[in-house]
């Protein structure tokens, strides 16, 4: 017996409107109480960012109606949040540092999520259909590599804290490893499409575990001794580990052999032993990590702790705490920052966020009918979730401390830039995902009207 249904999917873009709405009453409700617990009265800019958050979200949401009308509908008002709540500590530190809204961070922090959010609209416009991409696998790879190498590049790289991973632009100052990871997931996601079939054949079987054949290895090799060289060249150990945490992963994704997994770990346990005997600043991190009460070094990553144990399970409030005694509170321990305020109930929640976005990522990746599709949405989603790990695992010492930034949180015009664009291009791949299938017989028809033909066999 043959049975034929037809439905029309939702867009759920009304959903995403009201989870927009909300997510923007938070940031501002967040706002407003940082104002009255260190001065006592409505913050004098708070239409200013108030209104912007709402008008640069507002905007990327009506583009996504126009565009993307199946595009996930929780991604926009998670990452709006994130970004917002980011905002609200920036915002929060600029008054305990007594900076003016001209002078302070939190405008120029509003100003990158506008620039950031414009320049994730002109992905999402240009990008038509993610597998477009495909077609740039190796030009990926490329620029890439362009983008690591450009702060080894003599007058225009920048070297801040010992880390050679900035370049100048006159009076601004830009992370093209931020870019580059994108750049790399394309490439990865392309290469491993065409090449899987090889990697995915079977070895030598030892202790129980399948190995690839020798002829194989070559690609995590490169990708390993890559991720050496930018960690040997610019002493960046947190970009180092993410490039071959994300090749590893996508190398998994593709094949589905765990040995791909086994040679990984024993790799960067390698390369991590290595790095530690031969350079002084991996040591420094490794003593750091180790007792970071010792005399004679840094006390970031102890004020950091001692700032979240004041915080307890409740915190003490939002602009009732002290975060503004970490160093670099507002980038790489804004994670502290929100501890110490909001507590650990409050940072479980933020970090649900997180977990809610790389769920959604993985959801796309799941729900999308091609290949390439699969692994590019994998990659990115595993991105931003290893990203976040090595984030909180080095401020709460679980690993060392790596020098990354929060996603959306933390400040800097670098990462909102990339990690929009990363968002972006995660919506067009949920659209594609989520978007009905052309009827065959009909031709296309609008999103309105598209319909789905559900055929099961009894």
């Amino acid at each position: 017996m043959t049975t034929i249904s037809s439905f029309a999917p939702k867009t759920r873009r009304n959903v995403e409107l009201a989870l927009l709405l909300l997510a923007v009453g938070i940031v501002v409700l967040a706002y407003v109480d940082v104002s009255l617990s260190v001065s006592g009265t409505f913050p004098p800019d708070l239409a200013t960012h108030g209104a912007g958050l709402l008008a640069i979200s507002l905007a990327f949401h009506l583009l996504l109606r126009w565009r993307a009308a199946y595009a996930d509908p929780l991604l926009l008002p998670i990452v709006t949040l994130l970004n917002g709540l980011g905002l609200v500590m920036i915002h929060r530190l600029d008054l305990a540092h007594g900076r003016t809204l001209a002078e302070g961070l939190a405008l120029k922090q509003l100003t990158w999520s506008a620039l950031a959010v414009a320049i994730a609209a002109a992905v999402l416009f240009l990008v038509r259909d993610h597998r477009t991409l495909r077609r740039y696998t190796f030009t990926a790879a490329v620029v890439a590599f362009l983008l690591l190498v450009l702060p080894l590049v003599p007058g225009i790289g920048r070297s801040v804290y010992g880390s050679r991973i900035w370049i100048g632009l006159g009076p601004f100052t830009f992370q093209p490893g931020e870019v580059a990871k994108i750049a790399l997931a394309v490439f990865f996601a392309g290469y491993l499409v065409q090449t899987r079939d090889a990697l995915s054949l079977a070895g030598r079987k030892i202790v129980g575990l399948t190995l690839p054949r020798a002829r194989d290895l070559g690609p995590i090799l490169v990708a390993w001794v890559l991720s050496l060289l930018v960690l040997v060249f610019e002493t960046d150990l947190g970009s180092s580990l993410l490039l071959f945490g994300l090749f590893v992963c996508m190398l998994y994704v593709a094949t589905e052999r765990i040995s791909w997994i086994a040679i990984g770990l024993a790799l960067f346990s390698a390369g991590a032993y290595l790095a530690f005997l031969v350079f002084g600043h991996v040591q420094a991190r490794v003593h750091l990590w180790l007792d970071p009460f010792a005399p004679g070094q840094s006390d970031q990553i102890a004020k950091g702790l001692m700032g979240m144990a004041a915080g307890g399970l409740l915190g003490t409030g939002l602009g009732r705490g002290r975060p503004d005694l970490t160093y670099f509170a507002e980038s790489d321990f804004i994670v502290p920052s929100f501890g110490e305020e909001i507590g650990l109930v409050g940072l479980f929640a933020l970090l649900m966020l997180y977990v809610l976005l790389v769920e959604r990522g993985l959801r796309t990746a799941l729900g999308v009918r091609d290949g390439f599709g699969k692994l590019l949405a994998t990659g990115l989603a595993f991105s931003v979730a290893l990203q976040c790990f090595v984030v909180v695992g080095g401020v709460t010492r679980v690993i060392p401390l790596t020098g990354l930034t929060m996603p959306f949180l933390s400040y800097g015009g670098s990462s909102l830039l990339a990690n929009w664009s990363l968002v972006a291009i995660l919506l067009r791949i949920s659209d594609q995902a989520r978007r009905p299938v052309i009827d065959p017989v009909q031709g296309a028809r609008s999103p309105g009207e598209a319909k789905t033909e559900l055929v099961s066999m009894r």
